[in-house]
């Protein structure tokens, strides 16, 4: 059986993995999924003897069928060299026995370089393969890290031009600072007077206004989407979890063939999805654990079988897990929906509407494998001490959201099953948060007096991407109102 993907709204619409990539968003408004999860043709043993760029190809070759083994490598190693600052790529860190599975060693410390490094060349490659002539505009929201991974891989890619909106005052001094200082002449950043959910429904509406891409195409251009949104983003995201599988098995921390269990700190449901799909793949996982923080929306999901987004917008020391409408939450409904397009598009309907719907009995039944936790505040700030004080060990405050709930899973579970913890941030992308939490005194310090402070206790350099930005020009300082955002776009366009 080929592998295709298809709209999770609609039975009518399939396409190649590199028109999904293009598209970034079905026409009709769903993600695109594939038809069927395939099957690892690789040994776990034969996996512990792959480097990282090895494993990608093995896992994508089977997801990414319309790309030619040559075209499929070339993207893997442009995207995974020395802009990462360790050759394991995601190295694992042991600390108070779980196993802390480092994403933030590229370009912008944070995980979303893990696949946002890969997404511009697949994306030009997929462009190549369509005849595409128009230039390709990426159009993404941010809670804070997509946007400056996604700027860092497209500055001044041939062929497109990228536009990231941040909410405002939604996103720590440092990720800002990344953003605004941002260069290349094909890129544009663009605060915004509201959220994220605002900012990410600012997006998907001008993905789905059919008069928009008729301007759009007339002007030679044409929209894509580097949120996790695009399954040429999320395709990525399940190799770390079969890399890290096989770095336990290399290491012998388990046996091939033994179950481990996955903390996610979980915003936009991507990365914990990706984890889910490398468990279909055939890695043997037990539990997926959606750590969420005080915007508990997947918690209450996973508890009660309803979804519902009415409720307080809370602002975070783990801004990008400040969310209550997460996307990719889509893909797995429909798959528990029993890939029905139009039980999924009603639910979503309803979500549009009244901010709520309810699954069945039978699709719950269907979650078993995955366990919800949150960590408030107050939690996440003693967990981050904690494991300081105990180990000498620095965790973000995203990390220590995951750290804090599979704590507390540990204790009301008694299952001692062999832990990875996605840590999905560097400290140094919030260090005062980080820094306030193991001692309140540093209050008084400036925010890169911090960055100085928490290499000298932590003992690790500063990443250079903090280097970059410590005296860096502001080059962005556009705000706009949500309804102003298709303007925005527009007079940027040149439109």
């Amino acid at each position: 059986m080929k592998l295709v993907y298809k709209s999770t709204r609609s039975k009518d619409e399939t396409v190649s993995a590199s028109q999904a990539i293009l598209k970034g968003l079905a026409s009709d408004g769903g993600l695109f999924v594939p038809n069927m999860i395939p099957q690892l043709d690789v040994s776990l043993e034969d996996l512990t003897k792959m480097s990282y760029q090895e494993i990608a190809y093995e896992v994508m070759k089977l997801f990414l069928t319309d790309f030619t083994e040559e075209e499929l490598k070339y993207c893997i190693n442009k995207a995974y060299d020395t802009k990462f600052d360790t050759p394991e790529i995601a190295p694992i860190r042991e600390a108070d026995g779980a196993y802390y599975l480092e994403l933030f060693h590229g370009s912008t410390i944070a995980f979303k370089d893990m696949a946002l490094s890969i997404l511009p060349y697949l994306l030009t490659t997929s462009a190549k393969k369509n005849n595409v002539e128009n230039e390709i505009v990426i159009l993404t929201a941010t809670s804070g890290d997509t946007g400056k991974a996604a700027l860092a891989g497209f500055a001044d890619v041939e062929g497109t031009k990228i536009i990231v909106f941040y909410p405002k005052h939604g996103v720590s001094p440092i990720q800002e600072k990344q953003m605004v200082t941002q260069k290349g002449n094909n890129t544009y950043v663009v605060g915004i007077n509201g959220n994220f959910d605002d900012a990410q429904s600012g997006v998907k509406a001008m993905f789905n206004d059919k008069q928009l891409a008729d301007e759009m195409n007339k002007a030679g251009y044409q929209f894509s989407s580097a949120n996790s949104i695009n399954i040429g983003r999320l395709v990525p995201q399940i190799v770390y979890y079969v890399y890290s599988y096989s770095r336990l098995v290399k290491e012998n921390k388990i046996v091939a063939g033994e179950k481990i269990n996955v903390v996610v700190p979980t915003g936009n449901f991507g990365n914990i999805l990706a984890a889910y799909y490398a468990k279909n793949m055939g890695i043997p996982m037990n539990k997926l654990i959606c750590a969420s923080n005080d915007n508990k929306v997947l918690f209450d999901f996973f508890k009660t079988g309803t979804y519902d987004r009415n409720r307080e917008f809370i602002l975070t020391s783990s801004p990008s897990m400040d969310i209550l409408i997460s996307s990719n939450l889509e893909r797995l409904v429909y798959r528990i929906a029993g890939q029905d397009s139009e039980i999924n598009a009603e639910l979503m309907k309803s979500l549009t509407k009244d901010g709520v719907y309810n699954i069945t009995d039978e699709m719950k039944a269907k979650l078993a494998d995955f366990v919800g936790g949150y960590s408030d505040e107050a939690e996440t700030a003693k967990t981050i001490k904690k494991l300081y004080e105990d180990t000498g060990y620095v965790i973000d405050t995203h990390t220590a959201v995951a750290a804090g709930v599979y704590n507390d899973y540990k204790q009301d579970s008694k299952d001692d099953t062999k832990t990875i913890i996605a840590s999905t941030a560097s400290p140094f992308k919030f260090t005062r948060s980080v820094m306030e939490a193991i001692d309140p005194a540093y209050a008084s310090k400036t925010d890169f007096e911090l960055v100085d402070e928490l290499s000298k206790i932590g003992n690790v350099k500063v990443p250079q991407a903090i280097e970059d930005i410590r005296n860096a020009k502001v080059l962005h300082d556009t705000v706009c109102d949500v309804d102003e955002m298709q303007n925005t776009v527009k007079n940027w366009l040149g439109m």
